[in-house]
C-alpha cells in the first residue's frame, strides 16, 4: 500500500499541502480528485521526489520513500506519468519507450506488452514523438513510464486534452493493468466521468487538505461531483 501521512509543503510563504493523509491500496486504481490549483500536482511531485516535502511520510509496501530522490524512487517501483506529457519530441517513438527503462539494465528493445497495450505505439515507432497526435502523446507517455516496470503508477490528468475515443482506451488499459498485472495505480484527476467509470477507490481535495475519500462505487451518493465542481 502506497501511504501518505500528514505531508506538508510551501511555496514560498503559500501553505500548499497541508498534512495530507491518504493512501492507495495495493492491487486496486484509486483516483485523486480536486479543482485546479488545490495541491494535487504538487503532491505528486513530492511522491516522485521531485520536489522536497516540507514535513511528513511517504511510504510504498512498508518502506520509507521520503528523503530518497527521484531515481531511487524509480527503482522502488515508481512509475510517473506528468502532466503536460513531457515525451521528447525529436526522438522516435522507440527512442521515447527506450529512455523509460533507464533504470534497468540495458533493453534489448521494447517489450512486446507495451506494443500489446499501445499498438498506435508499434504502427508508429520510428516516428518521431512530436508528430504524435496529443491521444498518441498521452499514450507514448503511459507507455514509457510502463518500460520501468513499476509496481505503482503515478498519472498526472491523463485526459487532459485528449478525444474521447483515446479517453476511453486509456481507461481500459489502467484497468487491464489493474486486474490483469495486479498494478497499483494512483490516477489525479478532474474529470469525474472517468474517474467514477474506472476508481476503485477515491480521494478529494480541496485548498490543500483531503476533504473527502471512500470507494468508487459511492462517488454519486456521496456528491463528489459537487465537490470538485467550479
Amino acid at each position: 500500500m502506497l501511504e501518505v501521512d500528514k505531508l506538508n509543503q510551501y511555496y514560498g510563504g503559500s501553505h500548499i499541502l497541508r498534512d495530507v493523509t491518504m493512501s492507495a491500496p495495493t492491487g486496486e486504481l484509486t483516483v485523486l480528485l480536486g479543482r485546479n490549483g488545490v495541491g494535487k500536482s504538487t503532491l505528486l511531485k513530492c511522491l516522485m521526489g521531485v520536489v522536497r516535502a516540507r514535513s511528513g511520510r511517504i511510504a510504498w509496501q512498508g518502506k520509507a520513500f521520503d528523503g530518497l530522490p527521484t531515481p531511487a524512487r524509480v527503482a522502488g517501483g515508481f512509475g510517473y506519468v506528468p502532466q503536460g506529457r513531457d515525451i521528447f519530441s525529436r526522438l522516435t517513438v522507440e527512442e521515447n519507450l527506450l529512455v523509460g527503462a533507464a533504470s534497468k539494465a540495458a533493453p534489448k528493445g521494447v517489450p512486446d506488452r507495451i506494443y500489446e497495450l499501445f499498438p498506435v505505439l508499434h504502427t508508429m515507432k520510428h516516428r518521431r514523438g512530436g508528430d504524435l497526435s496529443g491521444g498518441q502523446q498521452q499514450q507514448l507517455a503511459i507507455g514509457r513510464a510502463l518500460m520501468s516496470e513499476p509496481t505503482l503508477l503515478i498519472l498526472d490528468e491523463p485526459t487532459e486534452g485528449i478525444q474521447p475515443s483515446i479517453i476511453k482506451d486509456i481507461g481500459r488499459t489502467l484497468r487491464r493493468l489493474v486486474e490483469e498485472s495486479g498494478m497499483t495505480v494512483l490516477l489525479v484527476e478532474q474529470f469525474y466521468d472517468f474517474a467514477e467509470e474506472i476508481a476503485d477507490g477515491y480521494w478529494v481535495m480541496s485548498r490543500g487538505e483531503i476533504v473527502a475519500n471512500g470507494r468508487g462505487t459511492e462517488m454519486q451518493q456521496n456528491k463528489v461531483r459537487e465537490l470538485i465542481t467550479v
